[in-house]
């Protein structure tokens, strides 16, 4: 394999694990953690470099740190290999290593955009906004144009409950893109936090439109809907929305957790029980299925159950704290 092609490939293989890495951590698909041209400038030995195009076409992510790690530890001011590292680190979920190195990386060289961006998503995983906005705001500076800056501009101020400037930054992202998916969706969230409940439906169901249209296979903004007409007890609108979220996503714990509430609501107990031990199947550490579990065991007469189910949530709640299902925050 030439020097050449081998940038080329650890770029296009580091790019789309990265891409598919971001969406369950929080992060933004679609961009990576450094230009091609940067894997020019790595200084890693012909061996070396055949071995992480191997690690990373394998997805053995730890192999491709361990080449990166030998590499740095000859070379440990090089900014091209610290953006690569904190590509891997970033992939691998090891977010506080991953901006640990592109701080290093940016104190030796300014970083690129897609590095910065890996950067910001980091700290966004690590649940510091305050460090994530200087970094968004210097890409939604040098890239005006682009709608992905204000959408997690926006996210921050959801996170930290300033719903109404989180309302005016999905906006402006929309403003730049109408056929925004995610910033519809979490429009609603913002909007739905504010009693805007009437105007949050249009935003859910705008993002549930784009995503049946373009087969985006998204559970969230069904789920989000079905979540917010579950509230509002239109309970036969509901039902079919947290179906197709789990459809879209047979993982997602959510949905099924959701359905069996409504379907308690709706005096189904067995087909509730059936969805939520689902949900608590596909998601060991999620707790609050549990806890509808006792109390519908309790109405049924089922102590031993009813008690099972209860201590299994109490453990959970203590061992996890404040967890949160699929280890993700608001979309």
């Amino acid at each position: 394999m030439t020097r050449r092609a081998a940038a080329v490939a650890l770029a296009a293989l580091l790019l789309g694990a990265a891409a598919a890495a971001q969406d369950p951590a929080a992060a933004a698909a679609g961009a990576g953690s450094l230009d091609a041209r940067d894997l020019d400038q790595v200084p890693l030995e012909d061996g070396e470099r055949t071995r992480l195009a191997e690690a990373l076409k394998a997805g053995a992510y730890d192999r491709a740190q361990a080449v990166l790690l030998d590499a740095y530890a000859r070379s440990p001011r090089s900014p091209a290999l610290l953006r690569l590292l904190g590509g891997v680190l970033f992939v691998r979920g090891e977010y506080l290593d991953s901006a640990i190195a592109l701080k290093k990386a940016e104190a030796l060289a300014p970083l690129d955009a897609r590095s910065r961006f890996t950067l910001a998503m980091a700290y966004v995983v690590l649940h510091r906004g305050r460090w994530a906005r200087p970094e968004l705001e210097t890409l939604a500076a040098a890239e005006p144009r682009s709608p992905l800056y204000p959408y997690w501009l926006a996210r921050l101020e959801y996170d930290e409950e300033h719903y109404a400037a989180a309302v005016d930054g999905f906006r402006r992202a929309l403003a730049l893109d109408p056929g925004y998916a995610k910033a519809h969706d979490n429009l609603g969230l913002a909007l739905d936090a504010l009693g805007r409940y009437d105007e949050a439906i249009k935003s859910y169901s705008e993002a549930l439109r784009l995503n049946r249209a373009r087969a985006a296979r998204s559970p969230w903004p069904a789920l989000n809907l079905g979540l917010l007409l579950t509230r509002l007890d239109r309970l036969d609108e509901a039902e079919p929305l947290l179906r197709e979220s789990a459809r879209e996503d047979p993982l997602f714990a959510r949905a099924p957790a959701q359905l069996g509430i409504v379907l308690e609501k709706r005096g189904r107990t067995a087909e509730a029980i059936a969805s939520l031990l689902e949900a608590a199947r596909l998601d060991p550490r999620y707790a609050e299925p549990h806890y509808v579990l006792a109390r519908l065991y309790r109405r049924a007469g089922e102590s031993e159950k009813a008690d099972r189910a209860l201590a299994t949530f109490q453990d959970l709640k203590k061992d996890a704290g404040r967890y949160v299902p699929e280890a993700v925050p608001p979309r």
